[in-house]
């Protein structure tokens, strides 16, 4: 596949519209190739740890930024499930990648959550023609900050000035449009905006030498008196958890849950690449055994190592059956819509925890043994590249407290308690 340039895209709104993929099979193949291709350099460029731009191009290329619609104006697309498939297997290859694709499908329903059915069908469709890439978070402040809101919202007339600084896990330099949660000045309510990154008074600043997700585009963003269109203003955030929707709330859940699926994806790229070294490297132990002759002489023949590959890969399909669960039940509330009620909202809460939860412990066992595993294959694991993985596993890990999720879901089983209806990731 042809790699375009690393200067940055025009984001304009004559950008050319990619037709979306018509078939899942092909969908999915098309995913595999560009995994494939990023896999290649994956390490050169996590080493290097410059922003996305080339990354983003080739997700451009081959049509994956438009891949996820959302139900509403008519349009080909996918649904939620296959768009998750399509994060783990490029966060299999490249786990930044992943990380920036899967909060930009998260992303992309923000104005189904927060706006009017007609507004969001026209900036969906906007954003499809564009292949736009979304960036952001829509975390709302807390009703009582003790700092102060990190951006807010002053009305001018025509419109509104977006003022703050506001850190960013991915996106920061590439996004085409930016989802964010801000404070009205004048009325402390809290809203959803919707920023174009390119316009006067916006200014990023990206980190540099971060332990893992390298290439997600992490940093800060700040806004100087940023103009914004009453339009750009998705919806109200209300602060009695009572008064919001739980449709609403399913936005930090996809968020959540998309994340799950690229620590999936990155545990299963680490075994993937292992296996292959394994294979093509001598044997690694030559003391005899009491089993020996049970394996033939061949690469990977070490008992030993049969049984830590089949420990890993057994708690990778222990984790793969878990995030399956909560990424159907997720599909379901998304197809719900405003339909969704506090009861269903409140199971797929749990199912999301419980993978997060399983798929934390798997992915950090995982590439730490897979560091193990490869040390004896001729070159030490870092010179390798093994070490990517589990950098990118432990900043991913760490972003989520697996005690909390484990005492919403005993919570939830034993008193049938609803986890908080909130906008907090």
């Amino acid at each position: 596949m042809p790699r375009k340039s690393a200067a940055r895209p025009a984001r304009t709104e004559d950008r050319t519209e990619v037709d979306p993929l018509a078939d899942e099979g092909i969908r999915l193949r098309v995913t595999r190739e560009v995994a494939d291709d990023l896999a290649v350099d994956a390490l050169s460029r996590d080493r290097a740890g410059k922003p996305p731009f080339d990354e983003v191009a080739r997700l451009r290329e081959a049509g994956l930024p438009a891949l996820l619609a959302p139900p509403g104006a008519a349009r080909r697309g996918t649904g939620w499930r296959t768009a998750c498939a399509v994060i783990r297997e490029i966060a299999a290859a490249d786990g930044s990648i992943g990380e920036l694709l899967g909060r930009h499908y998260a992303l992309s329903w923000s104005a189904r959550f927060f706006s009017t059915p007609e507004r969001a069908d026209a900036l969906e469709l906007r954003a499809a023609a564009g292949q736009w890439l979304w960036g952001g978070c829509t975390d709302v402040p807390d009703a009582e900050p003790t700092a102060g809101p990190d951006l807010t919202l002053t009305p001018v007339d025509g419109g509104y000035l977006l003022h703050g600084y506001k850190t960013l896990a991915a996106g920061v330099q590439v996004a085409d449009r930016l989802v964010l949660g801000a404070v009205c000045a004048d009325s402390g309510e809290s809203v959803i905006v919707c920023v174009d990154p390119s316009r006067p008074g916006v200014s990023a600043d990206t980190e540099h030498d971060r332990l893992g997700q390298r290439l997600a585009g992490a940093g800060g963003i700040g806004f100087d008196g940023v103009a914004l269109t009453a339009d750009e203003v998705l919806g109200a955030v209300p602060r009695d958890e009572h008064a919001v929707s739980p449709f609403a709330t399913l936005a930090p859940l996809a968020m959540r849950l998309a994340l799950v699926h690229v620590g999936l994806g990155t545990a299963e790229g680490a075994l993937a690449e292992a296996r292959d070294l394994n294979r093509a490297a001598p044997r690694g132990r030559t003391a005899p055994s009491p089993d020996e002759g049970t394996y033939p002489d061949r690469p990977g023949a070490d008992p030993y190592l049969l049984l830590a590959y089949g420990e890993l890969v057994t708690a990778a399909h222990t984790a793969a059956a878990v995030v399956e669960s909560a990424t159907e039940a997720l599909a379901r509330g998304l197809l719900a819509g405003q339909e969704l009620g506090v009861d269903e909202r409140a199971d797929i809460a749990v199912l999301v925890a419980a993978a997060e939860a399983v798929t934390g412990r798997a992915a950090m066992d995982i590439t730490t043994r897979v560091l193990e595993l490869t040390q004896g294959a001729g070159s030490p694991a870092g010179a390798l590249g093994f070490d990517r993985f589990w950098r990118n596993a432990r900043i991913l890990t760490a972003r989520a407290s697996a005690t909390h999720s484990l005492r919403d879901i005993g919570d939830h089983y034993l008193n049938g308690t609803h986890p908080a209806l909130t906008l907090h990731a």
